[in-house]
């Protein structure tokens, strides 16, 4: 996959749905030859990005009282250590699917994990500490919530498909492009037989069709003279059926016995 590719998919992706908000541009890598049944094909990794996704990532700080002013000031929601107890399941659960990431202060990772674990868990939300979710007292939770801002998740746990946001359609192509050759080059490395586990590629926009990158495109004029561009449709030929043949053959060996026994007939009577 080369950078030419990636930046004529992206603009095909832009041209083909306008719509009265800013779309997400969105990646998906499909997979073949993997067994996902396998625990070692299913996996979750995170990819730092170059430039933003293009949309808010929301952070929810865990803290003692050490971090609790820094976090005020950074995070998008703090929640101190002491008032975890007065949090019920319901409030719990809607903390949950209301923030991406949860950064919790390791010194009270015991309760984090018994306060959240069963809301946080089943989502792959519980506080990570390989991309710096999970932070010393006296730590600056600046630095893990910019880079979560530009933290993209690639998970094989869901199908043959991998989908993540890799932006949106008002940033700059060169940097779309970026952030999709920066994510695809590091998945692959993971992947048991790197590009040889890779389906196809494609981008798209939130309303839009997806487009494969690398897929041949033209441009044709429509009516009122405007361009448009329209994927190169392969002529296939469409293979006879084993059927249709079996039955051609009878029909010319019944013709060919008809032929002869008409002849046959003719001599006798002679």
């Amino acid at each position: 996959m080369n950078k030419k590719d990636v930046l004529k998919a992206i603009q095909t992706a832009k041209g083909s749905t306008k719509r009265n908000f800013k779309q997400s541009v969105d990646l998906i890598i499909n997979l073949k030859s993997m067994d996902l049944k396998k625990a070692e094909n299913q996996f979750d990794d995170f990819v730092d990005l170059p430039h933003t996704k293009g949309k808010k990532t929301k952070v929810c700080a865990l803290v003692g009282p050490e971090l609790e002013d820094n976090a005020k000031k950074v995070c998008d929601k703090t929640i101190r250590q002491d008032e975890f107890q007065k949090l019920n399941k319901l409030i719990i659960k809607k903390i949950a699917k209301q923030y991406d990431y949860f950064i919790a202060q390791a010194n009270i990772m015991a309760n984090v994990a018994t306060t959240f674990g069963k809301s946080l868990g089943p989502r792959g939300k519980m506080p990570n500490p390989k991309i710096g979710c999970v932070v010393p007292p006296k730590a600056d939770l600046t630095v893990s919530y910019n880079r979560l801002q530009k933290l993209v998740k690639l998970s094989t746990k869901k199908g043959g498909s991998v989908k993540t946001i890799i932006g949106n359609e008002g940033m700059e192509d060169k940097d779309l492009v970026e952030n999709i050759m920066t994510a695809y080059n590091h998945f692959i490395k993971i992947l048991p037989n790197e590009k040889d586990n890779v389906k196809n590629v494609l981008v798209k926009l939130t309303m839009g069709p997806s487009i494969v990158i690398g897929e041949k495109i033209s441009v044709e004029e429509n009516v009122d003279g405007k361009k448009k561009e329209v994927k190169v449709k392969k002529k296939v030929e469409k293979p006879v059926e084993k059927k249709v043949v079996e039955e051609k053959k009878d029909l010319a060996v019944k013709k060919v016995v008809k032929k002869k026994k008409s002849e046959a007939g003719v001599k006798k009577d002679e």
